[in-house]
């Protein structure tokens, strides 16, 4: 008799779970509805979750149906060989493209790689672990969109699953450019969350890796004054310094002057048939000293433009920043009192439009330089005042120019198009998107 009870107990403990989860089912679908997830601002999470579950699958396919294609990464493994073998001289650390022109953080970063590689042998390796270094990059970039809440969440499909290039450029070419990325996006987040110190080393081992990321720094010199102060300023870009140096010792010890000329050499002239934003112009054009200083005080003019724009946004991030840290040492609910979305867009509109105007105004461009902006186009698009649509076209042109290879006339002139109205609409709109003081 006690065990019949028993049982039916049981059954009757099973029935009701059964009919909790048919219930939690069924209000689940029906609050999370294809619209909601799509459109609703609240849930960019869940995109963002099921996104990541989407490109492991998809990096995955790539990695096994799509043929690799060799262009730097032996030239970096002879480089990193020379560098396991001894020598510490940069202008002796070659390789079948040429010497050596990164930076020590790259050395340390892809000696770690020539060993789990197999001195660089195993390629397939190497793919999954860039493909696992894309992830990285893309959880902290959806972290900083969710943060943000800018752009509605179907556009974070348009920040992975559509890109061909920047899938190419993370497991079919495994350049170092993503990998400056994944530092800068992680320095990015600790910049957001007040992590200061910890942000700048993130932010200066981006910088030992590829110099690109120093397009991000007069936007960040102005986060470190109005949030730091004088002496805080000081203190990170001490912080910045005293790594790069560490980093750079056992070259400089040997040849400071080949380490410098090599690893931070501003006057490199690129190769006119790589160029993806130049293509147009005659060759002779492209190479010559003025044109270079032309788009040098260019990109310096664009700067003093929007310098009272920045300054603006930074002054009301720091008095922001500040407000929230009375309100965390008063009240446990003070997350609810301060839209925390609006403080991160006054810090991330000057950096990432900083970004936008040294790569408009770049030497030359190269297929894999579109990961340098490629995640923060839908961020910087939604700052300009169009519609979703036209919004879309625009991103929808700037993969495609990046997608004609070889670059021609047509596809080189509509990329500077596209630049040109994202930096005049961002300027524009600037009050309009409440960044005021």
């Amino acid at each position: 008799m006690a065990a019949s009870n028993a049982k039916r107990n049981e059954l009757k403990s099973l029935q009701y779970l059964k009919k909790v989860v048919r219930q939690f089912k069924s209000n689940f679908i029906k609050q999370m509805s294809l619209r909601k997830l799509l459109f609703d601002y609240s849930y960019i999470g869940a995109m963002a979750g099921i996104l990541l579950l989407v490109e492991i699958l998809l990096n995955l396919t790539i990695i096994n149906l799509v043929n690799y294609t060799e262009i730097d990464w032996k030239a970096y493994m002879q480089q990193i060989d020379g560098v396991v073998n001894g020598t510490l001289d940069y202008y002796q650390l070659k390789g079948d493209t040429g010497p050596i022109v990164y930076p020590a953080g790259h050395v340390y970063i892809f000696t770690a790689l020539y060993y789990l590689t197999d001195y660089g042998k195993n390629i397939r390796t190497a793919q999954y672990i860039f493909a696992f270094f894309y992830m990285v990059v893309l959880a902290l970039v959806f972290r900083i969109y969710i943060k943000t809440k800018k752009v509605p969440p179907y556009v974070l499909a348009f920040l992975c699953c559509t890109s061909y290039r920047i899938h190419s450029v993370f497991v079919l070419r495994m350049f170092n450019d993503p990998v400056a990325m994944m530092f800068l996006y992680a320095a990015i987040n600790l910049f957001i969350d007040s992590y200061w110190t910890l942000g700048s080393l993130f932010y200066s081992f981006a910088v030992s890796i590829k110099m690109n990321i120093l397009l991000f720094s007069p936007a960040l010199l102005l986060a470190y004054l109005h949030s730091l102060g004088l002496i805080g300023t000081i203190k990170q870009l001490s912080v910045c310094a005293t790594l790069q140096l560490l980093l750079a010792m056992p070259f400089l010890i040997t040849n400071p002057v080949a380490y410098v000329m090599r690893a931070f050499d501003f006057g490199r002239i690129f190769l006119f048939e790589w160029t993806v934003n130049w293509r147009f112009l005659p060759e002779w054009i492209f190479v010559h000293r003025g044109f270079h200083l032309l788009l040098l005080s260019v990109h310096l003019c664009l700067l003093l433009l929007f310098y009272s724009r920045w300054d603006t946004c930074m002054k009301s991030y720091a008095r922001l920043r500040s407000i929230e840290k009375d309100l965390v040492s008063k009240e446990k609910n003070w997350k609810k009192k301060v839209d925390m979305s609006v403080t991160a867009r006054l810090f991330l509109y000057p950096l990432f439009t900083a970004n936008l105007i040294g790569i408009a105004c770049s030497r030359s461009l190269h297929y894999q330089f579109y990961v340098w902006y490629s995640h923060s186009l839908p961020y910087l698009l939604w700052c300009v005042p169009m519609n979703d649509v036209m919004r879309l076209c625009l991103l929808g042109i700037i993969e495609l120019c990046w997608n004609v290879y070889p670059s021609t006339y047509l596809s080189s002139g509509v990329l500077h198009l596209c630049h040109i109205a994202i930096i005049i609409g961002s300027y524009r709109d600037f009050y309009a998107h409440g960044y005021k003081s």
